[in-house]
């Protein structure tokens, strides 16, 4: 995910979120739980994926990517030259996906097709959607929520209303436990600002000038939207 000169900075929204369903409450819990026993252990949330190896830029963790058992999602993580992600506070981030051979049923492929239209695109063969990365900071904890260019991943998009559906979904059983309930309970604990982001990011892509290639191909626009995040904070709130 190279970040090319004249990139347009994405938008940072307030946190201002109120967060009081239940939902959000055992996301906190099971959260705090996770981070207490990581604590207790002297344990980085990566380590099952990075062992006791800094690791390599670019290089994805786990190697294969992990993979849900029903074929759903899949998500890896990996970081950047620190220059790429000046002042962002991360170390490295994990980008979620839905894999279309297990999640093909569940969209609207006509509503999709009138999506990738209207950003001036053709479908293509693609086995994955991005849906959403989470930056990390070097302890592990999470600091930022952000979308990304269709150039970025090499895929394809999912309409706003279908990439918050698949959020909505998801559930973890890749293998690698902890990781997985971090994912969740992060976009869970986050929902309103997900549900924001995701609409933002097509706001952004669809507001672009009519130009070659197309907004899904504009290198200047590598982050369409971007939230930060302060997971203590939410948890006092909670």
């Amino acid at each position: 995910m190279p970040h090319a000169s004249g990139t347009r900075r994405p938008r940072h929204h307030g946190v201002h979120a109120r967060v009081t369903d239940s939902a959000a409450t055992l996301a906190a819990e099971a959260l705090v739980g996770c981070y207490r026993e990581l604590a207790r252990k002297r344990v980085h949330l990566l380590a099952p994926i990075l062992g006791d190896r800094a690791p390599v830029q670019w290089e994805h963790y786990p190697s294969d990517d992990a993979i849900n058992r029903d074929r759903r999602y899949q998500w890896f993580y990996h970081s950047h030259d620190p220059e790429d992600r000046a002042g962002s506070g991360e170390h490295g981030h994990l980008h979620l996906f839905a894999r279309m051979e297990g999640v093909a049923d569940d969209i609207d492929e006509r509503l999709e097709l009138d999506y990738l239209r209207s950003l001036r695109t053709r479908p293509r063969s693609a086995a994955t959607r991005h849906l959403i990365a989470i930056g990390l900071n070097p302890v592990g904890v999470p600091v930022l929520l952000f979308t990304v260019n269709r150039w970025v991943t090499g895929d394809l998009p999912l309409s706003g209303r279908a990439t918050i559906a698949m959020l909505d979904a998801l559930r973890l059983d890749t293998g690698h436990p902890t990781i997985d309930l971090v994912i969740q309970s992060i976009l869970a604990l986050y929902r309103e600002e997900v549900r924001m982001l995701i609409m933002e990011r097509d706001s952004v892509l669809m507001e672009l000038p009519t130009r070659a290639p197309g907004p899904l191909e504009d290198r200047a626009i590598e982050m369409p939207s971007s939230v930060r995040i302060d997971v203590d904070r939410r948890l006092a709130v909670l």
